[in-house]
């Protein structure tokens, strides 16, 4: 029989509120720190802007219980929603990739707060390797299956140039790797038994300037000035 407690953890739950919960957890802790004891959903979605609705379903689907019209205890809802991501419960990980982007991911403090911290640092610049970043020193690639395999690690991220990040995948889960967060602009394959979070910087930045370019007003391109013209 499983426990209630690993029946939640295993809920489904869909992406999009799924990427909500840790908004509403981190405004959960800024109440806290102001000394507030309970919250209702109608605070949370008050106090970020959200519909309510929609915040009670999310919180719902986590599959905590509170009480109609006196909603949760604030630091028992903290914990519930640190236990149902994961975060109470440490994961180590793998990096590939020691460049801007890989030394800033390895220099983030909150993955650690989280439940994740990175164990090791690998790359192909023979400058690279050897040197010290955030006090873990940078290793060949080719070590990583290894590492991965001695260490029983779970969790790789890749930070690496998009024409690399394949290659590093597939040998990330050679080594045993069960789930990668990539952050390179890469379309990459892995066995569907591997859980890949792509995080497409590219992607955000195209969406913000175009909204930006909208809201400015800017004008359209010649082409497209011509095909109204001609239409």
């Amino acid at each position: 029989m499983q426990s209630d407690d690993a029946k939640t953890r295993r809920r489904e739950i869909p992406e999009a509120s799924l990427r909500r919960l840790p908004i509403y957890y981190r405004f959960l802790q800024k109440m806290a720190v102001d000394g507030v004891v309970r919250v209702s959903c109608a605070d949370l979605a008050r106090g970020l802007g959200l519909d309510p609705t929609q915040v009670r379903k999310d919180i719902e689907m986590t599959g905590i219980v509170g009480k109609p019209r006196f909603g949760y205890p604030l630091v028992h809802l903290i914990g519930w929603l640190e236990n149902f991501l994961g975060w109470n419960r440490a994961k180590s990980a793998v990096l590939a990739g020691a460049g801007s982007l890989g030394s800033a991911l390895l220099g983030y403090e909150k993955f650690r707060k989280h439940g994740m911290e990175i164990m090791a640092v690998f790359d192909i610049d023979g400058a690279k390797i050897g040197q010290r970043i955030h006090g873990k020193e940078v290793q060949p690639l080719g070590f990583l299956p290894d590492f991965v395999r001695r260490t029983h690690t779970l969790l790789g991220l890749i930070a690496t140039p998009a024409d690399a990040a394949q290659s590093v995948a597939d040998l990330m889960v050679t080594g045993g790797i069960r789930a990668i967060w990539n952050f390179a602009p890469a379309h990459i394959r892995v066995p569907e038994r591997i859980i890949l979070q792509n995080e497409d910087l590219y992607h955000s930045l195209a969406s913000l300037s175009f909204k930006l370019e909208r809201q400015l007003g800017a004008p359209p391109f010649e082409s497209e000035i011509s095909y109204a013209k001609d239409h």
